[in-house]
């Protein structure tokens, strides 16, 4: 499978240059699988743009590095973009330590960052453009729904980094205000070893919660899902929830083994959207049977984002783009999809679903409208988030 975008430096039609853009995803380390779907989003979109003939005449331009999921190597990158490769505008970045990261970077240089994953909200640039989910579109109904049809008493494990312990402090709120239990809260570095994983299964395993909230990522993740089934834990009885385990993840790990844990995710492939029958046929066409998920379809969604803007401004300025995406959207995958001009955070439909043991994901609850992001948790509760009122 080729991977990398089909470069052109020039448009075949003239002799303008292209869109130079930076492309900064990890195809190695920890956050490798991930990342690699964000890349290939990416990619997919960067192409379709330009088979139809880019923006203004001019073809959008990659220039791409592997980061290897090291936050220090996200930083040398990104600088290296903005100061050697003459690049303004960036897609990359994935755990909020790699933003984190490459922020300083972006902001001393007034470049553009476009930041595709769910992350713990709380932050504001006016040189990030968020297009996944904050914890008021995906936390919130998540643990109204566990607390709903699973039980009150839950176990949470995540990586020890920023996302695991912010998502997991709201879910601990939320949890408790609502009459809940948290029966235990565990944290393994982010590419944990068996050994610790297997400590927290057994665990669980004596503790007996009616779910386990998991915020690990990568290797450790899927890991975790395996060990769970191999000490006969019952995912029916107790599933696994999370933000970020995808149909990419799922397969990785074997899909029988995944069959009844749960996801809150805005996108899910099983979508019966005309966006998402086109966005499928174009992702099959590319890639083939690898499955597309939340991490490939947003990255895809934000460079189209950014496409719509850019044919507004026909510069690559940061400010002048930041304003003219505010009053664009797009037919994504995942419905239309726009960006709020109050903190720059996508307006998205929150979505929970259940494995199948095939791998599919079934939605079992869908909110009846998108909803604003609320990055700083301003409304803090369940009553704007009409689980009553979600299509199941």
């Amino acid at each position: 499978m080729e991977s990398k975008p089909r470069r052109s430096n020039t448009n075949e039609a003239s002799a303008e240059p292209g869109w130079r853009i930076g492309v900064l995803y990890s195809r190695t380390g920890v956050t490798a699988a991930t990342e690699s779907e964000h890349f290939f989003g990416t990619v997919l979109a960067i192409e379709e743009i330009n088979a139809a003939g880019g923006i203004d005449g001019r073809l959008l331009d990659p220039v791409a590095y592997d980061p290897k999921s090291d936050p220090d190597e996200y930083r040398r990158l990104a600088t290296r973009m903005v100061q050697e490769d003459d690049v303004t505008v960036l897609f990359g970045c994935s755990t909020s330590s790699s933003r984190k990261a490459v922020l300083p970077v972006i902001e001393r240089h007034n470049a553009l960052l476009w930041y595709c994953s769910i992350y713990e909200g709380f932050e504001y640039s006016p040189n990030v453009i968020y297009t996944g989910a904050v914890p008021n579109q995906n936390s919130m109904q998540l643990a109204a729904y566990l607390l709903r049809n699973h039980g009150r008493r839950l176990f949470l494990v995540g990586a020890d980094y920023i996302y695991p312990r912010e998502s997991n402090r709201i879910m601990r709120d939320m949890v408790e205000q609502h009459g809940g239990e948290i029966v235990e809260e565990v944290y393994l570095p982010s590419d944990a070893d068996v050994d610790d994983l297997v400590s927290v299964v057994r665990q669980i395993k004596a503790l007996e919660p009616d779910v386990v909230f998991s915020t690990l990522i990568g290797r450790g993740a899927r890991a975790f899902y395996r060990l769970y089934r191999e000490h006969d834990i019952d995912p029916e009885r107790i599933p696994i929830a999370s933000l970020t385990m995808t149909e990419g993840e799922t397969r990785m790990i074997g899909a029988q083994l995944c069959g009844s844990h749960i996801v809150s995710a805005s996108y899910l492939n099983t979508l019966d959207l005309a966006g998402n029958r086109r966005f499928l046929e174009s992702w099959r066409g590319r890639f083939g049977d690898q499955p597309a998920s939340m991490w490939s379809e947003m990255a895809y969604n934000q460079v189209h984002l950014f496409a719509l803007a850019l044919a507004r401004t026909k510069s690559l300025d940061a400010a002048k783009l930041v304003d003219a995406v505010h009053g664009v959207e797009f037919d994504s995958p995942e419905g239309l999809l726009r960006i709020d001009p109050e903190n720059n955070h996508a307006i998205l439909t929150p979505r929970i679903a259940v494995c199948q043991p095939d791998g599919s994901f079934d939605i079992v609850w869908e909110s009846p409208k998108p909803v604003k992001p609320d990055p700083y948790l301003i409304s803090y509760g369940f009553s704007e988030f009409w689980l009553d009122g979600g299509r199941a």
